[in-house]
Order: structure tokens, then C-alpha cells, then sequence
């Protein structure tokens, strides 16, 4: 069934770029744009039924996830490799994007007439600040972080209550149980929405095609083929990190990880392929609590795919520019990076508001922010498919860890927690 869905998913993709191909060359670009709006109606709603999901979704499962867990002392353990492990690949993420941008100057071969005239009213970059970030951690209403589909904030409150119900003796069973009634009822629903994705997909790639021609890609192949050529190495690092990590199973994670990755890459949503990317690590072995833990907090905290193409287009628009970084400039920007990239979660079109705030901060031309406009979709398909793949490394690892330290508890005679499910960790 997997299988047949992933292959429906890349027939929908072939057929929407033929689709946009064949608008693009035989309509004019008013009349593309039109087809190209009404076949976005399809995206949009695929989208936003995907929305409607997400956050009682996160609630429940990270509600239910947390309590489960034996004391406080569990969860602090397990949010601390969490973030851990999530600083570490930002490190690897931010760095790759540097070395592979170094080696591949695909600034430097760009043969565009470079933007002179500011970038302003592209991205609005006034309200991210620090302060802004860590104040809008916390909701002022638990309903307006829903209903707005504020994760980061959805996620603080799913902590704080899973938290709760862990701490009272008896687990506040009535609670528990209607909690895990919900995520399972919304994992039902994800079913019936997740049968309407290959027509997204289609749409999708339609609509992109028609308006912007596969004559872009001829124009930017140096940028577009170096960042694809980065993520690739970016997945060749996670999955040897998995493969050291979880050992062979590494190969069957992604094999099975590879539907939510494919509808991350055709909508250039992470957010799309959440429900499916949950299912898949649960069908893998990986412990629903880990799972129901570690994913949302990735979604906030673990975006490889987007911290890596923070580096990369901001040395590629200072190459364009002629411009050359020191390398004290470049470690002050990976640091910068490292902080600026954790507040990504709720900005609309995030990645191009961190980029346009390092662009400032180094006194670069913001105006090149105009440059990668016309290629940042087709570049955001493979910024979310590289967050799902470093989410689902993440989840498993942690995973892992937790198992093997359960294994000396077990060796020295502890008695295993209640509620234990079956995991990666404990499957040899």
C-alpha cells in the first residue's frame, strides 16, 4: 500500500510539471497565471486540511507521550538529548551549507543583472527579535495558539499538561484516555486527507511550472543543482549518523520514511507531511512517546533543510556581489545562525526572513534577497523534505539511546517502566 501511494504520489509529480510545462508554452503568461490560481485552489485546500489536524494532533500525542513517561526526571533526560542531538545537526546543517557553498561558488558564475533597488516590503523582518521569540513562546490563550495553528506555543502547553498528568499518582487515567482517543481519531482523519494528496501535488507543481517555466531552472542551474547537490550530502551525513547510531534498521527508516518525504518535497510543506511522517516512525518500531516527543519539537528546533540553506544563500548572494566574508565573519554568522534559525517556527516564509536579517546585520545588499526569489519555491521542496528526514533521524536516535539505557536498567535489575511500548531500541 506504502508503495503504490509513493509511486501515485510520483506520477502526480511527473504529471504536474507536464501539465505546467505544456500551460507555460502554449498559453500567455496572463492566461497561465490564471490556470495556475484556480489549480492552487487544490494546494490551499490540501493545506489547510493538513492545518486543521496539526494541532490537536500535536496536543494529544505530546499530552499522551510525556505521561507516559515514568517521572519528571524522564522527561527532563529525554529533552535533554532531544536538544542535544537537535544543536548538533544544526552545526553539521549550518556548516555543510558553508563548505558546500565554498567549494561550488555558484555566485560567482551568475549571469544575472544584479538588483540595485532595496528588498523591503519582500519579507517583514521588524517583529523578529529575540524578545519577540521568547515572549511569543508562551500562548496567551491556549484556544488563539490552536486556533491559529501556533506550534511552538502549542508545544510549551502540551509539556506543561503531559507534565502534569505524569506527576499525579494516578496518571489521571479519565484524562489519558481521552487524550489518546483524540490522537486516535485524527490519525483516522489524516488517513482520509493524506487520499487527496496526489492531487495537491499535481497542483502544486502545475501552478510553479505555468507562471515561472522550466526556463528558471536553465537560469539558476548553478544554485539550484549546488543547494540539491548540499542536501544530498546533508542526507548522506544523517543517514551514516543513523546508520552508526540504529545500526541496519537505519536502511528500513528510510525506506519507510519515504511518502512524507515525497509530499514534503511536491508541497514544500514539512507541516503537510507530519501526520504521515508520525505514522511511518510508529510502523518502524519507533516508540510512540519518543515519537510524540521528539517530532514536534523538531518541527521548532531541528530544520536542517532550512538552516542549511541559510548559509548557503547568504554566501552565494555576497559571491554575486563580490563580496568576501572573512572567516571571522562567517563563524559570527554560523553562531548568529544557530540562534536566529530556532525562532523559524510561525514566520511566514522564514528562511527568507533570517537570510534578509543576517544580509543586514553584515551590512551585505539586501537587494539580493531579489535574487533567489524565483527559485525559493522550487528550493523550499527540498528545505521540507530534508526537515522531515532530519526529524525522523532524530526521533529514532533518540529512541535508541532511551532503549539501550532501559537495557542496563534491566541488566542491573531495575524494574522496566510501565506503559513500555515496543521500539528500535529494544528490537534486535
Amino acid at each position: 500500500m506504502n508503495r503504490a501511494f509513493a509511486f501515485i504520489l510520483i506520477f502526480a509529480m511527473i504529471a504536474g510539471i507536464a501539465a505546467g510545462w505544456f500551460v507555460n508554452s502554449h498559453y500567455t503568461a496572463a492566461q497561465a497565471a490564471g490556470i495556475a490560481d484556480n489549480l492552487s485552489i487544490l494546494t490551499d485546500l490540501f493545506l489547510r486540511l493538513i492545518k486543521m489536524i496539526i494541532a490537536p494532533l500535536v496536543f494529544a500525542t505530546l499530552v499522551a507521550g510525556i505521561a507516559h513517561m515514568e517521572d519528571a526526571a524522564a522527561i527532563g533526560r529525554v529533552g535533554a538529548k532531544t536538544m542535544g542531538w537537535f544543536i548538533g545537526a544544526s552545526v553539521v546543517s549550518l556548516s555543510i551549507g558553508l563548505v558546500m557553498v565554498h567549494l561550488l561558488q555558484p555566485g560567482a558564475s551568475l549571469a544575472l543583472e544584479l538588483p540595485t533597488t532595496g528588498a523591503e516590503g519582500v519579507v517583514a523582518t521588524g517583529d523578529f527579535s529575540l524578545k519577540q521569540f521568547v515572549t511569543h513562546l508562551i500562548p496567551q490563550s491556549i484556544v488563539q495558539a490552536m486556533a491559529e495553528n501556533e506550534i511552538l506555543q502549542i508545544v510549551v502547553f502540551s509539556v506543561l499538561v503531559g507534565s502534569a498528568v505524569a506527576a499525579i499518582d494516578d496518571k489521571a487515567p479519565a484524562v489519558l484516555a481521552l487524550v489518546e482517543q483524540i490522537a486516535s481519531i485524527m490519525l483516522k482523519v489524516t488517513g482520509y486527507v493524506m487520499k487527496t494528496a496526489p492531487l495537491a501535488i499535481f497542483a502544486a507543481l502545475a501552478s510553479t511550472v505555468a507562471t515561472q517555466g522550466p526556463g528558471v531552472l536553465v537560469t539558476y542551474a548553478g544554485f539550484v543543482s549546488g543547494f540539491y547537490l548540499s542536501l544530498g550530502v546533508l542526507w548522506l551525513v544523517l543517514f551514516l549518523a543513523a546508520l552508526a547510531i540504529i545500526g541496519a534498521r537505519a536502511f528500513g527508516l528510510f525506506r519507510g520514511i519515504r511518502t512524507p518525504v515525497l509530499l514534503a518535497f511536491s508541497t514544500a510543506s514539512s507541516e503537510a507531511a507530519y501526520p504521515r511522517t508520525m505514522e511511518e516512525l510508529e510502523k518502524q518500531g519507533v516508540n510512540r512517546r519518543i515519537v510524540s516527543f521528539v517530532l514536534p519539537l523538531g518541527y521548532s528546533f531541528n530544520l536542517d533543510g532550512s538552516m542549511m540553506y541559510c548559509t548557503f544563500a547568504v554566501l552565494f548572494i555576497a559571491q554575486a556581489y563580490g563580496i568576501d566574508m572573512s572567516i571571522g565573519q562567517q563563524i559570527t554568522m554560523l553562531l548568529l545562525l544557530m540562534v536566529t534559525s530556532k525562532g523559524m517556527a510561525g514566520v511566514p516564509r522564514a528562511s527568507l526572513v533570517v537570510i534578509s536579517a543576517t544580509l543586514a546585520y553584515f551590512k551585505l545588499p539586501e537587494a539580493g534577497l531579489l535574487l533567489i526569489l524565483a527559485v525559493d519555491h522550487l528550493l523550499d521542496m527540498g528545505r521540507s523534505a530534508t526537515n522531515v528526514v532530519g526529524n525522523s533521524v532524530a526521533a529514532a536516535v533518540i529512541d535508541r539511546w532511551e532503549g539501550r539505557r532501559m537495557a542496563r536498567e534491566a541488566a542491573a535489575g531495575a524494574p522496566p517502566p510501565a506503559e513500555q511500548l515496543p521500539s528500535l531500541a529494544t528490537k534486535e
